[in-house]
């Protein structure tokens, strides 16, 4: 199939396929002509790709878990689980700085408000 089937069927547009293509996430052949051609496994190859952007996995670390999806074998799932590990602890650590980020401007907003709640009354004329 040529990559504007393949958007229609997953919904990803076309300039996301080629990206997943250049990150080699998916693959395709060329024609004589340089377009590409899709295989049918395509589908739900970004379908599974879509799914771990949806959950916050960088394009780094789906590369690494493919092997589970190409080849479902217990190795390639216990290092895919391990690599979600991964993922997990990394999202959780930028929640953790957001929380901080964010407590540190309500302090600043506090502390802005009270600087403001001392200001002279500005009287027109």
């Amino acid at each position: 199939m040529r990559i504007g089937e393949l958007s229609r069927r997953t919904g990803a547009s076309v300039r996301l396929l080629r990206y997943y293509e250049e990150k080699g996430l998916i693959g395709s052949t060329r024609s004589d002509s340089g377009q590409r051609h899709f295989a049918e496994d395509a589908v739900p190859r970004v379908e599974f790709v879509r799914r771990l952007l949806a959950a916050g996995a960088t394009s780094r670390a789906i590369a690494e878990m493919m092997p589970c999806f190409d080849t479902p074998l217990e190795e390639n799932f216990d290092s895919a689980m391990e690599r979600l590990a991964r993922e997990r602890l990394r999202i959780t650590s930028g929640i953790e700085d957001l929380l901080r980020a964010r407590k540190a401007l309500d302090a600043l907003m506090d502390t802005a408000r009270e600087h403001r709640a001392r200001l002279p009354e500005n009287r027109a004329g």
